[in-house]
């Protein structure tokens, strides 16, 4: 049980079935839970990585080298391994890319600690000198940071064909890079003197069939609806559009009530009286000039009827987030009473068309002016792909956003993770203190990315990383893992490169989560949530040093 005394008498603390485990073997456990979830990942950094097959309790299969993705994926029970799935989740949240690097450098540091820890460093030890290295580091990414201009597309493409080097869709990566700027510049606003992009108003639209080549940028929305009558126009050119949050229907009423009819006379009248306004909800509609009608709510036959004979076209049932993106996108404004719709209100787009893609209808607004709201329809023979595809675009559109936010880059491959180890090192021997091992140990965790890269290549990494120190020490800062050619090559010419809010989220985040899980001396878990019908105890379980936390990792 858990005990403490009190008076030289025992108190009762936890609950039967709680463990607890302390001191050095809970952070040995620690380490080695979160290590595991690190090397789990470790083969999948950089373009040559390796892709990891996950089979859910369904059967369901997913195939991905995304870091985020495949620990989202996994069924990961131990505390300190689900730090390092958060650590992955909020970097892909935050930056969108990253996530591999920022969990394998998590687990380096994690193992130089265990290393530190092994020669009797103590753990506070190890915290301030990596609290030190982390700030020195900081500023010195501030001085290495190379500066672009937000404007030049040459750049962004390359950030994004970088982001998606390593997915299954790096044979098409040209493509989808130039698509992924077109659509972050199109969706780019200004507040104040600073650029800002939604990543929100970009949609991506996936649809089984033909290749990736097949991909479309899209200047406007696409809806997976249909037009809701046949006798509708199904392609209408300058479209005025008109976006209605109110229902063209009859309004039942809100309380309870009956009408009595005692005669056809007057069932006729009932009748032609709903038909009445109705038809006077869709006057007023065409009377604007509205020429394209999209509802969030429904659509009588009735009111169907008198659209189509006005040659309207109408789509109902729009989800609120798409009837968003209209309005960002044609610039009209979502009316919530239909006394308000005036032609100030519509929208415009050059051309509105229902088109049939595989096995569906959708429709398509495009040529949109100016439009804030734009989509990529992506196309692939296999739902795989498909997936992948999404995940590889997308983290180019998170990083083309980064650099048109910060205008800043570091050169990839491992070099400025290797430039600023060396610069680290420099700075360690300035410390007189313990703490300077903690710091070269900082800097050792930071050359294990382009290391990895070197191994996952295939090259030999001790070569590898000689060389590159070599060249980092003689000036050529921009040298790094060039792992398609398998050898050590000039990043600015091979024009591999990396956003600055992502490298340096990524090495912030790590090192956050590793200080966490090396100054966690103490793990105390409950006992597993059993079934109703069980016998519940009613006191607790203690072991000094050596417990016994059921995880697939002990």
């Amino acid at each position: 049980m858990a005990l403490a005394t009190v008076g030289g008498r025992p108190v009762l603390i936890l609950k039967e079935g709680t463990t607890r485990t302390r001191g050095d073997e809970a952070r040995r456990i620690n380490i080695m839970a979160a290590r595991a979830i690190a090397d789990a990942v470790k083969t999948t950094l950089g373009p040559k990585g390796m892709d990891k097959m996950i089979v859910d309790s369904l059967g369901d299969i997913t195939v991905s080298n995304d870091g985020a993705t495949i620990l989202q994926e996994m069924e990961v029970a131990h505390p300190a391994a689900k730090l390092m799935v958060n650590l992955a989740k909020a970097q892909d949240k935050e930056v969108g890319d990253g996530t591999t690097t920022s969990v394998v450098l998590a687990g380096e540091l994690l193992t130089e600690a265990e290393a530190l820890l092994q020669k009797d460093i103590h753990p506070t030890v190890i915290v301030e000198g990596y609290e030190r290295a982390l700030k020195f580091v900081e500023s010195e990414l501030e001085k290495l940071a190379i500066k672009v201009d937000p404007d030049n597309e040459e750049w962004l493409i390359k950030v994004a064909e970088t982001a998606m080097s390593s997915k299954l869709v790096s044979a098409e990566k040209k493509k989808l890079a130039e698509i992924a700027v077109r659509a972050v510049k199109a969706v780019e606003e200004m507040k104040g003197d600073k650029r800002y992009v939604d990543i929100d108003n970009v949609k991506i639209v996936k649809k089984k069939g033909k290749s990736l080549a097949e991909t479309e940028f899209i200047k406007g929305v696409i809806l997976d609806k249909e037009v809701v009558h046949g006798d509708m126009p199904k392609r209408v050119k300058d479209a005025k559009i008109a976006l209605l949050n109110v229902p063209l229907e009859i309004k039942k009423p809100e309380i309870d009530m009956e009408v009595q009819i005692s005669s056809p006379q007057e069932l006729r009248e009932f009748i032609e009286q709903e038909t009445r306004i109705l038809r006077e909800k869709v006057e007023k509609i065409h009377s604007v000039g509205a020429n394209v009608v999209f509802c969030q709510k429904g659509i009588d036959e009735v009111a169907q009827h008198f659209l189509a004979k006005y040659g309207i076209m109408a789509v109902r049932r729009v989800s609120e987030k798409d009837m968003q993106r209209l309005e960002k996108a044609t610039g009209g404004k979502i009316v919530n009473n239909l006394d308000d719709l005036t032609e100030n209100e519509l929208g415009k787009a050059g051309l509105v068309e229902e088109r049939k893609i595989g096995d569906d209808k959708m429709v398509f607004i495009e040529e949109c002016e100016n439009p804030r709201a734009v989509t990529i329809l992506l196309r692939a023979g296999a739902d795989t792909i498909l997936d992948e595809a999404e995940r590889g675009l997308k983290d180019a559109l998170y990083v083309v956003r980064n650099v048109v936010e910060d205008g800043k880059i570091f050169y990839g491959g491992g070099s400025i993770q290797e430039q600023l180890a060396i610069r680290l090192r420099e700075y360690a021997h300035t410390e007189k203190g313990k703490e300077q091992l903690a710091m070269e140990a900082f800097a050792n965790a930071l050359e294990s990315i382009p290391r990895i890269l070197a191994e996952n290549a295939g090259m030999d990494a001790v070569d590898a990383i000689v060389e590159l120190r070599n060249a980092h020490k003689s000036g050529k800062t921009s040298v790094g893992i060039d792992v398609l050619n398998g050898k050590v090559g000039d990043m600015a010419e091979i024009g591999v490169v990396d956003t600055y809010r992502g490298v340096k989220n990524a090495i912030a985040a790590a090192t956050e989560t590793a200080i966490l899980i090396i100054k966690t001396d103490d793990i105390i878990a409950a006992k597993p949530y059993e079934e109703k019908g069980k016998e519940k105890g009613k006191g607790g379980e203690e072991e000094e040093g050596g417990g016994e936390f059921k995880s697939e990792f002990d």
